[in-house]
């Protein structure tokens, strides 16, 4: 009997070593998202304080935003695999630690900063071969199907996990929490494990060699590089003010929705995303795939703008639904055409930077937005954020080399390498 062949969106599940990535990933990701959810009640249902909180998420993210460049390198020098499950095991003995200290008496300082910076610089190692991995395991018309899925579980940890780390904290307190966020490591590093003899897809991006191009020879001579850094920067100016305090502040204040309220908006984004990814899925090769991710972000930078002005909390969270499709599908794309033109032996490196971009200038957004919605409200800084990201995706679109990006007349086999330096801009 002729075996069916499974759905575009689904082909990636047929390699054995993509499977035990996405159990591993999605493990850690509920994990995670339950740590989200017990650290915050733990510090401050202790007595902690709101300094005491902010001193640790503090610990954490420094770390995280310095060492993302050296992930970038450890990542290409001894294999994406190697260094995420490294990390991974070292963040399971250290939630373990934690769960053991929440479990025998409240929040202290000497034993949470610590830990956080631990987790935090873990965290920083870990991101960039989590970008480069896939890569090494799926064929190039793969690639994008794997894209999807692994941010669709993404998506549907972050929606599962803050329930479960909700029910465990109020079944045993948030040390069981942290338990269970230090066995998905534990799971996730047992994954890793499996994938140290796979044989990469796309060249062994985990051994340097005289050819392997120079990272900053790419960023200086390469104008698509520099051009995507700079959309990057700019794009997220806004966004992470608009997501961690215009849209709480919205929905605290002027929609009046309290707690419930804003977990539907979240909710709702989660899903809108969640969704997106599904449908960037089975679309194989565009043509112009930076073109139409380009689309999608210019469509959601009009959510933002008219998020503030829809006046009612279900109104909202369709916004945000809407905004969350166009971000899922829009991100799905432009990751996937990256990974595609990227060097092999480079991905880590420059997926470092790219990240950097994004986490880099994460605190400066956060702080201008509370500036802002202090004085005047969530309303102009929605504004701002709708603003920024149109004006960096239109800069972009501006160059011929950020139109052409990951263009459709790329071979359809693996890529043995594609380097920068050979493009004609």
């Amino acid at each position: 009997m002729r075996r069916l062949a499974a759905p575009r969106a689904l082909a990636p599940l047929r390699r054995r070593a993509f499977r035990l990535l996405a159990i591993g990933q999605v493990s850690s990701n509920v994990g995670d998202a339950c740590y989200a959810v017990a650290l915050p009640w733990y510090v401050l249902a202790a007595h902690g304080g709101v300094l005491l909180l902010g001193t640790v998420l503090a610990a954490y993210g420094v770390p995280r935003t310095a060492l993302i460049a050296v992930g970038g390198y450890a990542s290409d020098r001894w294999r994406p695999q190697t260094v995420m499950m490294a990390t991974d095991a070292v963040r399971a003995v250290t939630l373990a630690a934690l769960a053991v200290s929440a479990g025998l008496g409240p929040a202290r300082a000497v034993v949470l900063v610590p830990i956080a910076v631990v987790i935090g610089a873990g965290e920083g190692l870990f991101l960039p071969g989590s970008f480069s991995i896939i890569p090494s395991l799926l064929s190039g018309d793969d690639l994008q199907a794997g894209n999807a899925l692994a941010s669709s579980g993404t998506q549907l940890a972050t929606l599962a996990g803050p329930v479960v780390g909700g029910a465990l904290i109020v079944l045993a307190g948030p040390s069981l929490a942290f338990g269970l966020d230090a066995l998905s490591f534990a799971v996730s590093a047992a994954t890793l494990a499996g994938l140290r003899r796979v044989r990469p897809m796309r060249g062994d991006a985990g051994h340097e060699t005289p050819a392997a191009p120079a990272v900053g020879r790419l960023l200086r001579s390469e104008r698509v590089l520099q051009i995507i850094l700079l959309v990057n920067l700019a794009a997220n100016f806004g966004l992470g003010g608009e997501s961690e305090v215009a849209l709480p502040a919205l929905v605290h204040g002027p929609l009046h929705a309290g707690a419930s309220g804003y977990g539907a908006v979240l909710a709702a984004f989660g899903g809108g995303a969640l969704l997106g990814t599904i449908i960037a899925g089975p679309l194989g090769r565009l043509r112009r795939p930076a073109v139409v991710g380009s689309l999608a972000f210019l469509a959601e930078a009009a959510c933002l703008a008219v998020t503030p002005y829809i006046g009612a909390t279900a109104a909202v969270a369709a916004a945000m639904a809407g905004l969350g499709v166009l971000n899922g599908f829009g991100n799905v794309l432009t990751i996937t055409a990256f990974q595609r033109w990227a060097p092999p032996s480079a991905l880590g490196r420059l997926s470092g930077l790219l990240m950097l971009t994004s986490f880099g200038v994460f605190p400066i957004s956060v702080a201008l937005a509370a500036v802002v919605v202090r004085h005047w409200g969530p309303t102009p800084f929605f504004l701002l954020a709708a603003v920024t990201l149109a004006v960096a995706i239109l800069a972009g679109l501006s160059q011929r080399a950020w139109r052409d990006f990951g263009a459709g007349h790329q071979t359809t086999t693996p890529e043995p390498a594609h380097h920068l330096e050979g493009q004609s801009v």
